[in-house]
């Protein structure tokens, strides 16, 4: 005899617990440098764009490249907060959560943050974005 209870369907389980509020993070990954991550992240952002969302630039990184820049046209760009190290600046996490976008853009988030703080930071950054606008307050 078997007493164990039937298993819950996972797809039942993830609608019944879904926050239509959470936000959802979205990651290009590639096998190297210049493949096209930040490319595609920033198509992706102007198709959003033209669908009417509201699309905020927060941390991107063109590399100096023609094509790649030439996407961020007609994105609203964040201006980056200085860290107080001599020409380093940072995603200025405040700044978004008080402006509410539909999309935010962090491009590279591993390398945009003061080194000791890398970490920490860049999960504080990605769990405050992730959260309902009820519940994320800037700090």
């Amino acid at each position: 005899m078997n007493d164990e209870l039937p298993r819950p369907d996972p797809d039942a389980l993830l609608l019944s617990h879904s926050d239509s509020h959470r936000g959802k993070l979205k990651i290009y990954f590639g096998a190297c440098a210049g493949v096209g991550k930040t490319f595609a992240m920033l198509q992706e952002a102007q198709r959003l764009r033209a669908q009417g969302l509201d699309v905020l630039a927060g941390i991107v990184e063109t590399h100096n490249r023609a094509e790649t820049a030439a996407l961020l046209n007609g994105l609203t760009l964040l201006p980056r907060r200085t860290t107080g190290r001599s020409h380093h600046t940072e995603f200025d996490l405040d700044a978004a959560l008080a402006r509410h976008p539909a999309v935010i853009l962090m491009d590279e988030l591993a390398h945009t943050n003061v080194q000791a703080r890398a970490i920490p930071n860049a999960g504080r950054i990605l769990t405050s974005c992730l959260m309902p606008a009820s519940m994320s307050s800037p700090r």
